[in-house]
């Protein structure tokens, strides 16, 4: 999978298309360690943006997260735009109390991920904070020490998973791009891609209070597959999950699941045209179905690119 993915990144920049953005779970036979990635695609490509959708915060080291960040965007030569969160529904129970982390007292998990956030955020942006040594083994430069390598910029490539409308205003206020996917918490009782738009306009709401001094992105993720050959008639054509869905998370948490667009692309047109948080948003994230191969998911992004991007207007 970790070789394919490097694959797939280069066939996807030689296609024309944007962006690399890859899952994290750990736990499982995925992708859970990013950095090693993001930075063997950032070794091999040249124009594509690498991202994650999304780094689990509550199993990070903020300090270590930010070298490593730092590095693979050296790399890439600052093509990454990391997305990180609390997390999703996980594969172990309580899995970040393995890697040494726990909640403070009075702290949820949720706030946990946040607190580590908040310190990734402050040493990203290169202000020195630590007391150098009087005997160090290499020469400083004056006044307290940054965190190395520090990548210039990287800090407002930073996006913020939003599972909910109050969490998408909380990344606004801290200067944090908008990544939002295809499951929120069901807030209104709305369609999915209503429920979606909204929370961006409470984003951009929230953000518009602060002087974060540059523009934000938002991005909205969607499965699109569109049909255009017998092979691809054969795996996906009567998908059941053409409709929202509905289901708790966890036993406190109703969420709403975004459908998923599989159809002809003259179809897909049509409907993607009606999709409020698709317009309302920057970037598309396409989840792609990695396990059929590096071949046939460029096929995918092939065809969605000429048939579907471009009759819509993306770039």
């Amino acid at each position: 999978m970790l070789l394919q993915s490097i694959d797939l990144a280069v066939a996807a920049e030689e296609l024309g298309i944007d962006g690399a953005y890859y899952r994290v779970h750990h736990y499982a036979r995925q992708l859970a360690s990013p950095f090693p990635l993001l930075a063997a695609v950032g070794a091999k490509t040249s124009k594509i943006e690498i991202g994650t959708g999304v780094i689990d915060m509550r199993y990070e080291n903020p300090l270590y997260f930010a070298e490593d960040a730092g590095a693979a965007d050296l790399i890439a030569e600052g093509r990454l735009q990391l997305g990180i969160s609390r997390g999703s529904p996980e594969q172990a129970v309580e899995g970040w109390r393995h890697f040494g982390y726990q909640p403070a007292e009075g702290e949820s998990d949720a706030d946990m991920g946040r607190r580590h956030t908040e310190v990734a955020l402050q040493v990203l942006s290169g202000q020195g904070f630590a007391e150098p040594s009087p005997r160090p083994m290499f020469p400083n430069p004056p006044g307290l020490l940054r965190l190395e390598p520090h990548s210039e910029g990287l800090r407002q490539r930073i996006w913020w998973g939003a599972g909910s409308d109050a969490t998408a205003r909380w990344a606004a206020s801290r200067g944090m791009n908008l990544m939002s996917s295809t499951l929120k918490d069901d807030e209104t009782g709305e369609p999915f891609h209503i429920q979606q738009a909204k929370q961006i306009q409470a984003f951009r709401e929230e953000w518009a209070k602060h002087d974060h001094g540059f523009e934000p992105r938002v991005s909205v993720s969607r499965s699109i597959l569109p049909i255009v050959s017998d092979q691809d008639r054969a795996y996906f054509l009567g998908q059941r999950d053409s409709q929202d869905q509905i289901g708790m998370i966890d036993e406190k948490t109703r969420a709403i699941f975004g459908r998923s667009f599989t159809a002809e692309p003259d179809v897909l047109v049509e409907e993607l045209a009606k999709d409020e948080a698709v317009q309302a948003a920057d970037t598309v994230l396409v989840t792609v179905p990695n396990q059929l191969g590096v071949d046939y998911n460029a096929h995918i992004l092939e065809s969605l690119a000429e048939h579907v991007a471009k009759p819509l207007g993306w770039k």
